[in-house]
């Protein structure tokens, strides 16, 4: 009965679980007819699963510490479930013809790397975190490689599993220091033992090194523009926003939870890579003219904009953090979810191939300015109130330049994003690309999309129920 009771605080993951199980039997049972129908069975589950566990239950332990669950997980967990569910129903490009073979290996690899996110979050001890991290990794390289006829995606994929193995060995190397000079491996008996000795501070940096591969903070970024770009464009969408909320919110837990002792180390080189980060990514992305690696460059700014609310260590920080990956779910995938829509139609992946498609296809311009907008930070869209709210955290304990430079950035990001919007309705084009229908999953993904961007930002109550849970984190 005592070991039964380990996974009653395991819900979510024995949950989803099961979700991974019953999709795996119904691709070996199925048959031709049955996988027709793969898409919609998945998206069910996969919606039962977020709402049975929506609102996150009490905090408690589980196999002896090495798991651990509080709210704020919970409410992570959910945020990174909506996320799935929005690239599960934009999935358009595994249900052709073309990929129809590897559908059910694509919704079965992407639930198992989600499954390695929720053991990151939840991990009590460095082995379970290191665990949960692989586990989401490996099949994440193998979705970027999951388009065999493409060389690109081919190459996307041997990219990213090379490099994760690197980051992976060298956070492991950091992890095996911090066990020699702590003789612990759990997360609450760490911090007593962690001082400002060089060999430590070492370890840490090794370990976080791993970390900040995941986020693509400068300068761990560069395999994200190639993989961006020649993975297929769902798992793409996915990466960009699942992958980058799960290590960030994992970051910030270790960094307060940790290594608070070493506040003052890793304030100054997060301070550093911020700063790097914004302004290196804001450069690059000017000169991008293939749209997809253009919103690479965008997310190597974004994760520095998100990065400032770990850099406090505060309860509101994390508020913060969370808010703003809750919003950039929203807008970076309104903007992969048009972008995949016209790439499997057309072939077309490079902005000027954008000009003229208001005259064309106005609701998918709108989605695309809209979610341009939101990224670039302008009122009163979503996007607006998770920078306001996120300067405002690192404003509060004193990081006056470091917003300056953020706020200076963000005026710098607003002319490339709005280069896109000015391709799409003011740049002329001859023959611009031609109007297309889609699927009602993929209208509802946008739907679903533009909501999150329009209401999100103006009711402050999803703000309010982020921060109900934030003072416990840290307690």
């Amino acid at each position: 009965m005592e070991n039964f009771s380990n996974f009653l605080f395991m819900r979510s993951e024995v949950s989803l679980l099961v979700v991974i199980l019953i999709l795996l039997v119904y691709d070996l049972m199925a048959g031709k007819r049955g996988m027709k129908y793969f898409q919609p069975v998945a998206i069910a589950l996969l919606a039962i699963h977020t709402l049975l566990h929506i609102w996150p239950h009490e905090a408690g332990t589980a196999f002896g510490g090495m798991y651990t669950y509080v709210p704020m997980a919970g409410v992570v967990k959910t945020i990174l479930n909506i996320a799935t569910l929005i690239v599960f129903l934009q999935a358009e490009a595994f249900n052709s013809e073309r990929m129809n073979n590897k559908k059910g290996e694509y919704y079965f690899l992407t639930l198992i790397t989600l499954l390695g996110f929720y053991f990151m979050i939840s991990s009590g001890h460095f082995l379970l975190f290191y665990i949960g991290l692989e586990m989401a990794s490996i099949p994440m390289g193998t979705l970027a490689a999951m388009e065999k006829q493409s060389k690109k995606s081919a190459e996307a994929g041997a990219k990213y599993i090379l490099l994760a193995t690197f980051s992976s060995g060298i956070m492991l190397f950091g992890i095996s220091y911090l066990y020699g000079t702590t003789g612990t491996l759990y997360f609450a008996d760490m911090p007593a033992l962690i001082g400002a000795n060089a060999l430590q501070i070492m370890a840490f940096v090794f370990f976080i090194a791993g970390i900040f591969f995941k986020i693509s903070l400068v300068p761990f970024h560069m395999w994200t523009p190639d993989v961006y770009e020649g993975a297929p464009t769902n798992v793409t969408s996915y990466l960009s926003v699942v992958s980058k909320g799960a290590a960030v919110f994992a970051l910030a837990l270790l960094l307060y939870k940790v290594f608070g002792n070493l506040v003052t180390q890793w304030q100054g080189i997060l301070y550093g890579l911020i700063i790097v980060s914004i302004t290196l990514a804001n450069l690059f992305a000017i000169r991008q003219k293939n749209i997809k690696r253009f919103l690479a460059f965008s997310s190597i700014s974004q994760a520095g904009y998100i990065a400032l609310g770990i850099v406090g260590g505060t309860a509101f920080g994390m508020t913060t953090l969370v808010y703003y990956i809750f919003v950039y779910l929203f807008s970076n995938l309104a903007a992969f979810g048009v972008i995949a829509i016209i790439e499997n139609r057309t072939g077309k992946i490079n902005i000027p191939d954008y000009k003229g498609l208001y005259t064309t296809n106005p609701l998918l311009s709108f989605v695309m300015m809209l979610s341009m907008f939101s990224l670039g930070g302008i009122p009163p869209f979503a996007g607006f109130f998770s920078k306001f709210f996120i300067f405002a955290a690192a404003i509060e304990q004193g990081f006056y330049i470091l917003v300056l430079i953020a706020v200076i950035n963000t005026i710098i990001s607003l002319y490339y994003y709005l280069l896109v919007v000015k391709a799409m309705f003011i740049d002329k084009n001859e023959h611009p690309i031609p109007s297309l229908r889609t699927d009602s999953y993929n209208k509802a993904s946008l739907i679903f999309c533009t909501a999150g961007i329009l209401l999100v930002g103006i009711f402050s109550i999803f703000m309010e129920k982020i921060d109900l849970f934030s003072f416990a984190i840290l307690q």
